[in-house]
C-alpha cells in the first residue's frame, strides 16, 4: 500500500493542533482528518477519531501496526515541514 497524496491544511490559531491532513491511499481511498500536534517530545499525528456515548474518543480509521503508523507519520511530518 503506498500513500500517494498529501495535503495538508495549517491551522493559523495558536494551540497544539498544528495541522489538519488528508492522505491518499493507493490513489483510490482518502483518510480525512488526520491531525498533526505539538507534544511535550516534538510533532506527532493523531488518527481520526469521534467520541463515543461514554465520553471517550476512539479512532475511527488507524494503522493495525506500528511499522504503518510510524510510515504514515514520517510521510505527513515531512509533508507538513515542506508547507
Amino acid at each position: 500500500m503506498q500513500i500517494t497524496d498529501v495535503r495538508v491544511r495549517k491551522v493559523a490559531k495558536e494551540g497544539k493542533l498544528k495541522a489538519v491532513v488528508s492522505i491518499t491511499l493507493d490513489g483510490e481511498f482518502v483518510v480525512h482528518d488526520i491531525k498533526v500536534i505539538e507534544g511535550e517530545k516534538g510533532l506527532f499525528i493523531a488518527m481520526p477519531s469521534k467520541k463515543a456515548l461514554d465520553g471517550e474518543y476512539r479512532d475511527i480509521a488507524h494503522p493495525i501496526n506500528s511499522g504503518m503508523r510510524e510510515r504514515i507519520q514520517s510521510i505527513i511530518l515531512g509533508k507538513y515541514e515542506e508547507v
